[in-house]
């Protein structure tokens, strides 16, 4: 009796995976997080609750470019995912969603139900930057 022969694999089969791995590493989307250069002092524009739409005059949003956060008193650190921006410190974590015109909504359950705040950032204070 001999002993088994090691079966190494063809060489086409060695060409069509290395052809699937060039494919895939040249062709599928990288991943989105923290794309978007979304740094700077968002003002809040704007308060749904109830289904009633009022101008807000609460504290601004400011987006830090190290990657922290400040809104009325709360501070953390954020990370761009895709078209939200996540929000967390060590205790509480929330997403807010990135909208076009440099827009951010964050969403919350208030005493009273849903509230949404929509905080934009103005275009003179954009200087060259862009947001996703």
């Amino acid at each position: 009796m001999t002993a088994p022969v090691a079966q190494t694999p063809s060489v086409g089969t060695t060409l069509r995976f290395l052809a699937t791995f060039i494919f895939a590493v040249c062709c599928l989307p990288a991943s989105q997080a923290q794309s978007a250069n979304v740094a700077g002092r968002y003002q809040c524009v704007q308060v749904k609750n109830q289904g009633r739409t009022t101008a807000c005059a609460s504290a601004p949003l400011i987006l830090k470019h190290d990657g922290h956060f400040e809104l009325r008193g709360w501070e953390g650190s954020y990370l761009v995912t895709g078209n939200w921006v996540e929000l967390s410190d060590s205790s509480l974590k929330t997403r807010a969603k990135i909208e076009p015109g440099h827009r951010i909504v964050l969403r919350y359950r208030g005493n009273h139900g849903v509230v949404e705040m929509v905080y934009e950032r103005r275009v003179a204070d954009l200087g060259k930057t862009s947001l996703g």
